[in-house]
């Protein structure tokens, strides 16, 4: 991040977390008279409408209450991180288990897997049948894959693998971006 997005990010970062949002990434752009400021969210169990909703509030009362945008007028948009950003944090991966990842290690060919585990200095992939373990240090990039017909999960001892009707929060279709936009008047 450049100075201003550093500056934004500090500001911002302990407020989101008391509300359990971890601050995933300030984007700061130009637009036209205007400038955009993005800033993503995440947290354990995914990001809900709801909490982007709490959080664009929380971030505009910080961004009202401090000098860090200026006087120059701006367009907020508070989203959840998405999973077109690549994961590099172990927060990242384990928020991924059981999804689809194409991992670019440093050296090597490029694989793509399921994450089975995530734990703090690497990652276990099912790799063609295979469990492959990673360092995050060898991988230079990994994106979670789009599945359009993603596998079924297994039923553990808590689900008897009915549908109850109730919307856990969390969408399995592979759109993970929920956003809200608001105008800086």
């Amino acid at each position: 991040m450049n100075a201003p997005q550093d500056r934004i990010a500090d500001e911002l970062a302990g407020p989101l977390l008391e509300l359990g949002l971890d601050l995933e990434a300030v984007e700061l752009t130009p637009a036209g008279k205007r400038r955009v400021l993005r800033v993503a969210v995440d947290q354990d169990g995914g990001v809900t409408l709801d909490d982007v909703a709490e959080a664009t509030r929380r971030v505009d009362e910080v961004l009202e209450a401090s000098d860090v945008m200026g006087q120059h007028p701006y367009t907020l948009e508070v989203t959840s991180r998405g999973v077109d950003r690549p994961l590099t944090l172990e927060r990242h991966w384990r928020r991924n288990v059981d999804r689809l990842v194409r991992v670019t290690p440093h050296e090597g060919e490029p694989v793509t897997g399921r994450i089975l585990a995530a734990g703090p200095d690497s990652v276990e992939l099912d790799v063609d049948g295979t469990a492959t373990t990673l360092a995050y240090a060898d991988v230079a990039r990994a994106l979670v894959q789009v599945e359009l017909n993603r596998r079924a999960r297994p039923a553990g001892p808590e689900d008897d693998g009915t549908d109850d009707g109730t919307d856990d929060g969390t969408d399995d279709e592979g759109d993970d971006d929920a956003a809200l936009t608001e105008e800086d008047d």
